[in-house]
């Protein structure tokens, strides 16, 4: 029977009594006590190994408790703190606990039986976030994160990129084509933060006429402007300890942009019309369907902002560019579907699935949504048929040059094509939007696998 891993506690302090008494109360709680005398020291020791529990002091040199927590919490590091304070110091525990999201707080003297009851409760604490993390990621690997799908290498890579960045404080710039679910991916990244309990705020930036979108970002005074008839928070201060999602940033007015990058430097808001300043905590994930450098080139993004959204990228690729995630994708939306409009669509047809891979899909997974909802709505139950499906979506067009296919994701026959070359040439078409299977290729085409080889090999 393998031994259980011990439980590993960090014990920080610089008075060496009070850090040698603490670590004698972990040891007899049957935990291995480490220590630090400050800060400073727990931060190497932390990056050099893992800890179930942390127990720190929280007045110190060098690096105090609460600087401590912190640098944990923009790193990222979810390990459990149980902070340590003097008589009088009550309200400023309580509120690292609230700010810096430490597990809780202990008064001096430490009693055993109390500080025991923490730990247990610590470590248990610790075990199930990992356990979640795990999960999580595991999930990730079959191919879902949350409500994003995607088994392809092209989507495993984003999930990867997704998981690295949520727990740190870094902003960051989602890219890719309008439909593909920059969305999505800023509430993953939200959702698995240690912001995950705070707000999560949306605002699209091309949506707002230019004269207001200040008001909804930074909130105004009642009287700041005319129809101002009250004090209106904006999506800043609606998102503190949050998450703002900043979507199609390339459409914010460049005089805007020049205000939002002050915000997110000094960590401070100033509404329209008021004379003095908020803090905020305020993570932001941007997003455009533009590429950066050319719309810093035409001067629809400020270089300083985009080097300051920038710190870590993710791109989504276009539906078009990941066609093997189309059958889970489509499971997915029609689950989600049915739940919508209270319908009981349970199969899809091989020759639906046939045209929706040989669709191109310019709308990627909005418009893939579309479709399917319209026909799901059109079925109610039972299975998606041809009949149910917009009748040019995937259609071969017939009489006219071939093109090539990566380009424009169709399939077109040149007149007087064969009847061996058309079939051939749709065989090999479908392997080429599905990364070569030919097993789900047989599947989609309707034909065995040998059929298939020898057709190909012909």
């Amino acid at each position: 029977m393998a031994e259980l891993e011990p439980i590993r506690v960090l014990v920080v302090d610089d008075d060496s009594e009070q850090r040698d008494a603490v670590s004698a109360m972990v040891c007899a709680k049957g935990y291995l006590p480490e220590q630090a005398q400050n800060g400073e020291e727990a931060l190497e020791k932390l990056g050099s190994g893992s800890f179930n529990a942390i127990v720190t002091d929280l007045f110190m040199p060098v690096l105090d408790g609460a600087q401590l927590l912190r640098t944990l919490l923009e790193r990222g590091d979810l390990t459990p703190a149980i902070v340590l304070t003097g008589f009088g110091d009550i309200s400023h525990a309580v509120s690292i606990v609230h700010d810096l999201r430490a597990f809780w707080f202990l008064e001096k003297p430490v009693q055993p039986m109390v500080l025991h009851a923490l730990l247990e409760r610590a470590v248990h604490h610790e075990r199930l976030a990992r356990e979640a993390a795990m999960l999580q990621r595991q999930a990730g690997y079959h191919g879902t994160l949350l409500d994003m799908v995607g088994g392809s290498q092209a989507m495993q890579q984003v999930f990867a990129l997704i998981q690295r960045v949520a727990p740190s404080t870094a902003s960051v710039l989602v890219g890719g084509e309008s439909g593909t679910g920059k969305e999505l991916a800023a509430r993953a990244i939200h959702k698995l933060s240690p912001r995950a309990s705070a707000p999560f705020v949306a605002i699209n930036c091309a949506a707002l006429p230019e004269h207001l979108i200040e008001s909804e970002l930074f909130g105004h005074e009642r009287g700041a402007f005319t129809g101002a008839m009250a004090r209106r928070i904006g999506c800043f201060e609606q998102a503190h300890r949050g998450t703002l999602f900043l979507d199609e940033i390339t459409e914010m007015p460049v005089g805007t942009q020049a205000k939002l990058l002050r915000v997110l430097q000094d960590g401070k808001i100033r509404r329209l019309g008021g004379t003095s300043e908020t803090l905020i905590d305020v993570r932001v994930v941007a997003a455009t369907n533009r590429q950066p450098e050319k719309a810093i080139q035409e001067k629809r993004l400020r270089e300083d902002l985009y080097y300051r959204l920038n710190v870590f990228q993710i791109s989504l690729p276009a539906l078009r560019h990941r066609k093997e995630d189309l059958p889970a994708l489509a499971d997915a939306l029609i689950c989600e579907m049915n739940a919508k409009h209270d319908c009981k669509v349970d199969a899809i047809e091989s020759d639906v699935l046939a045209r929706l891979i040989l669709h191109s899909w310019p709308g990627n997974v909005r418009e893939l949504r579309n479709v399917l909802e319209r026909m799901v709505i059109g079925a109610r139950e039972g299975t998606l048929q041809l009949s149910h499906l917009p009748p040019t979506l995937g259609v071969p067009q017939m009489n006219l040059p071939v093109p090539e296919p990566q380009s424009s994701g169709e399939f077109r026959f040149r007149e007087g094509a064969t009847l061996d070359e058309v079939e051939r040439a749709y065989i090999q078409f479908t392997l080429s939007q599905i990364g070569n299977n030919k097993r789900r290729a047989a599947k989609i085409l309707g034909i065995g696998e040998r059929t298939l080889h020898s057709r190909v090999a012909d």
